[in-house]
């Protein structure tokens, strides 16, 4: 609060102590209390706040909270959800820095902002909210933020690798050659099947997808492929894998997976 707006509150109290001073009867009292008090209710109501919140978005769906570790790209959704604004002036910062660093590497400057986390490591949001009128200022900046946590977003290290084989039977196990479960992290993509001939039979540039052993629609033959993937981590980690596929198209699971 400012030294105008204590100003201001000083001197509508001491007006309201004088009025009453001079009512001498009951009922007047009464009713000047009954409209100091609705004042003082009103004003309070009127005073502008803020409640900032984060929106994960996950694969497993949307997650409102304060705090989230999990793998990029991750994009978060950040909301103000500022109220009693009335005829004030607001102004928004929303400032992202690394965990340990001392300067944003990121300022935003909407009420409500998205952005996409790439890059591993931790990075601690607030929002700097400054709402004025004339010369009345109310500002949640380092002060307000001294005492509540701000929004923390944890990004993994990145990992990726991939089987030796797989097993396109329809039996519900193995069938789709993909990443090894567990993978984590990876904001860049691309992967190559070949034959032994070197001809292109199948790429995908998601790690959740894969190749389900076919070429034009129809089943390759049972035999030996190579895979060529070509990727990079939120945590600066380049991925370059080249390796045989063995391709199990008479082979049957029980359980687990093939060439793990």
């Amino acid at each position: 609060m400012t030294i105008n707006k204590v100003i201001k509150h000083t001197l509508c109290f001491v007006v309201w102590d004088i009025l009453f001073n001079f009512a001498r009867m009951n009922h007047i009292r009464l009713f000047l209390l009954l409209i100091m008090g609705f004042a003082i209710r009103v004003y309070a109501d009127e005073v502008p706040t803020i409640d900032p919140q984060a929106t994960f978005i996950t694969p497993e769906g949307e997650e409102v909270s304060t705090s989230y570790s999990g793998s990029a790209p991750l994009t978060v959704r950040f909301n103000a959800n500022a109220a009693n604004v009335g005829i004030y002036t607001a102004h928004y910062e929303w400032r992202f820095t690394k965990e340990g660093a001392s300067t944003p590497y990121l300022i935003r400057y909407d009420e409500d902002t998205e952005y996409t986390f790439t890059e591993a490591g931790t990075s601690l949001v607030v929002l700097y909210a400054t709402f004025v009128n004339g010369n009345d200022t109310i500002a949640y900046t380092e002060d307000y933020w001294a005492e509540v946590q701000p929004i923390s977003v944890s990004i993994s290290e990145s990992r990726l690798e991939f089987p030796n084989a797989f097993s396109p039977n329809d039996d519900g196990i193995n069938d789709i050659y993909k990443a090894k479960n567990g993978y984590q992290s990876i904001v860049e993509f691309h992967a190559y099947i070949f034959n032994r001939w070197g001809q292109k039979l199948y790429e995908w540039d998601d790690p959740a997808g894969g190749w389900d052993g076919k070429y034009n629609g129809k089943d390759v033959k049972q035999g030996v492929y190579f895979v060529l993937v070509k990727a990079k981590g939120a945590d600066g980690r380049k991925y370059t894998i080249r390796k045989d596929v063995n391709l199990l198209r008479g082979y049957t699971e029980t359980s687990g997976s093939t060439g793990e």
